[in-house]
C-alpha cells in the first residue's frame, strides 16, 4: 500500500488509454482465472470482491456486524454486476466493461480536485497514478 495523490482526470485518462487500461484488465483477469478457462466464476472472484470492503468503505460500517448470508448476498450482487449476461460466469469483455464503469464512477466521484488516498500495490488506481507519473518524467 502507498499514499498517492490523484484526481478524476488521472483515472479518466488511464481508462481512455486503451493500451494501459486493457493491459491492466487482462493482467488482473488472468490472475483471477485460477483454472485458466477464460471465465471467472464467483469463487474465483470472491476474494477480489471482498477486498473492496464495500460496506466499510462506502457506508462507514464494518462488515463484522453482518451475517454470513447477508455478506454472501452482497457479494453475489456485486458478482452479478460483472456477469452481465447472467450465465454464472464473467468473461474478459464483461470484466473489462464493468471495470471501465467502476473506474469512471470513481473518477466522477473524485472530481477535479486532487485527493490523497491509500492505494493497493498493483491496483487499477495505483496503475493510473504510475501512468500519470511516467508522463511527467523528463528523459
Amino acid at each position: 500500500m502507498s499514499v498517492e495523490i490523484l484526481d478524476g482526470s488521472t483515472i479518466r485518462e488511464f481508462v481512455e488509454d486503451e493500451g494501459a487500461f486493457n493491459g491492466s484488465v487482462e493482467e488482473r483477469f488472468a490472475n483471477l482465472d485460477m483454472d485458466h478457462d477464460g471465465l471467472l466464476t464467483y469463487p474465483e472472484m470472491a476474494r477480489e470482491l471482498m477486498s473492496l470492503r464495500v460496506r466499510e468503505t462506502h457506508f462507514g460500517v464494518d462488515e463484522a456486524g453482518w451475517s454470513h448470508d447477508e455478506l454472501l448476498q452482497l457479494y453475489l450482487g456485486l458478482f452479478g454486476r460483472f456477469d452481465r449476461d447472467g450465465n454464472g460466469t464473467v468473461d474478459l469483455e464483461e470484466f473489462r466493461a464493468e471495470m471501465r464503469e467502476v473506474m469512471l464512477a470513481v473518477a466522477s466521484g473524485l472530481g477535479f480536485l486532487p485527493v490523497q488516498m491509500v492505494v493497493e500495490e498493483g491496483s487499477f488506481l495505483k496503475k493510473a497514478v504510475e501512468r500519470e507519473s511516467a508522463k511527467h518524467v523528463v528523459a
